[in-house]
């Protein structure tokens, strides 16, 4: 029999950590190779961790609702086979193994890191004191680094206001804590506190939330909610990650919105006629949101600074075109998977990879990368019969496009005859862009091409 640990494997880009939201397995129970042992969730991505082998269950060293860092032991099984065979990684010697390479025959089971330390060492870092505050509230490795690296005493730690599961502590409180820290007095345990902090006065700053309004503030508002009927809802943990993200998005960025209205009488006859051909063709479904993706990556490649993220006083020109498309889940909330080179891409691959993407989205089945590298925006109000909207910005992009609804109207058309009054099929198009790399004259003339585009559309195009 071999020992193996079972690792959090990498994410996607840019992420170092993830919420173990449940154990699907217990201590014991005999799995299968690809079976699921858990449920990862990853900003607005949730996923499954398969087993790397089959085996048996024997040590969980995380509890439902911890953050274990990417690379972090989540899990101990033990499998069949000799020492060093195949399904086992474990070293039969701990110290002939830090001499010497592993074979170049010996292979590694994916998600499984090579488990170097005695029963008796695991049991020792396990008992190791700090991973509860003197309350008793759990605190991950994660957020344990942070605080030793800060002086974070046990006691203040107890005084931050989780966020997370059950009120868990989160690398984001503890950076909102940081933040403000010295510029508040240390709060008192609620066991000891005898009477009411006193209002600061105007030359003492007001502690901030992370939603970025005054505490007190805050408070105000939320006591004034409570008046007559009402039921209280808990924010699930996407919608708590979407509010956060959305705050911040208006604190970083200024935002400027600029509107144009598009004759897309041409697209729409087009589309018309052409979508059962797609359809029978290629068995994909034609929508407008594939054209107008498509006519968004052509005017970014025409005006590339608008393809573009902010750091600092330096301006990131992105290379790749990663156009995200808001898409509504079923349970009201919002995520924003990644079309990947879609510059690269024709109407037909557009097309399937958009149709995939919104599908899977709406299944809970998207990889977290899927939702990573985006580098611009497509948000469509006219799904739900809105004619227009101001949206915001993604971060770190610094423009989304809002899409209106089609509606005909009268309209002058100018003929041979003379001017005449036509119906057409008419759409507004608005777009939010960060006032800091993103000027007036740029973000309107940005948003013209891609009306252009939509307006002078080929109507004898061919698929």
């Amino acid at each position: 029999m071999a020992k193996v640990e079972i690792v959090l494997p990498s994410m996607g880009e840019g992420i170092v950590d993830a919420t173990l939201t449940q154990w699907l397995v217990s201590i014991g129970d005999t799995v299968e190779e690809d079976q699921s042992l858990a449920e990862i969730a990853t900003d607005k991505v949730d996923s499954e961790l398969p087993s790397p082998a089959d085996g048996v269950i024997k040590e969980l060293l995380i509890k439902d609702g911890d953050v274990p860092k990417v690379g972090e032991t989540i899990a101990i099984m033990e499998t069949e086979g000799e020492e060093n065979g195949d399904a086992s990684i474990e070293p039969e010697n701990k110290e002939d193994s830090k001499k010497k390479e592993p074979a170049t025959e010996d292979k590694e089971i994916p998600g499984v890191a090579q488990l170097e330390e005695s029963s008796g060492e695991r049991e020792e870092q396990e008992e190791k004191p700090g991973s509860h505050t003197p309350q008793g509230r759990f605190l991950s490795p994660l957020v344990r680094s942070i605080a030793e690296q800060e002086s974070i005493s046990m006691e203040e730690l107890d005084q931050i206001r989780g966020s997370g599961n059950t009120g868990r502590i989160t690398k984001d409180d503890v950076f909102a804590y940081l933040k403000n820290r010295g510029t508040q007095a240390q709060a008192q345990p609620a066991a000891v506190q005898t009477k009411a902090t006193e209002k600061p006065t105007a030359q003492q700053p007001q502690p901030s939330t992370s939603q970025g309004a005054p505490a007190n503030v805050q408070n105000s508002f939320a006591k004034q909610a409570y008046n007559g009927n009402y039921e209280v809802v808990e924010m699930d943990r996407m919608r708590k990650l979407i509010a956060d993200h959305m705050v911040q998005s208006k604190r970083i960025s200024p935002h400027v919105t600029s509107f144009v209205e598009a004759d897309v009488t041409g697209l729409v006859k087009w589309r018309n006629r052409m979508k059962k051909q797609f359809m029978e063709r290629d068995n994909v479904k034609l929508t407008f949101t594939h054209l107008f993706i498509e006519a968004a990556v052509k005017a970014l490649k025409d005006f590339p600074m608008v393809n573009v993220a902010v750091d600092g006083d330096k301006i990131i020109v992105r290379k790749d075109i990663n156009v995200g498309m808001a898409t509504a889940l079923p349970s009201g909330n919002l995520i924003v998977p990644v079309i990947k080179n879609a510059d690269r891409q024709n109407l037909l691959g557009l097309s399937t990879t958009v149709n995939d993407l919104a599908q899977r989205a709406r299944d809970n089945k998207l990889q977290p990368d899927e939702i990573q590298g985006g580098t611009f925006t497509i948000t469509n109000f006219g799904t739900f019969g809105n004619i227009s909207g101001t949206p915001i910005i993604n971060q770190p992009q610094v423009a989304i496009l809002g899409v209106g609804s089609i509606d005909k109207k009268p309209a002058v058309v100018e003929t041979d005859q003379g001017d005449m009054i036509a119906i057409r099929h008419k759409m507004i198009l608005s777009l939010a862009y960060d006032h800091r790399v993103v000027d007036g004259a740029l973000g309107g003339m940005f948003l013209k091409r891609i009306a252009d585009y939509l307006e002078d559309f080929d109507t004898e195009r061919t698929i």
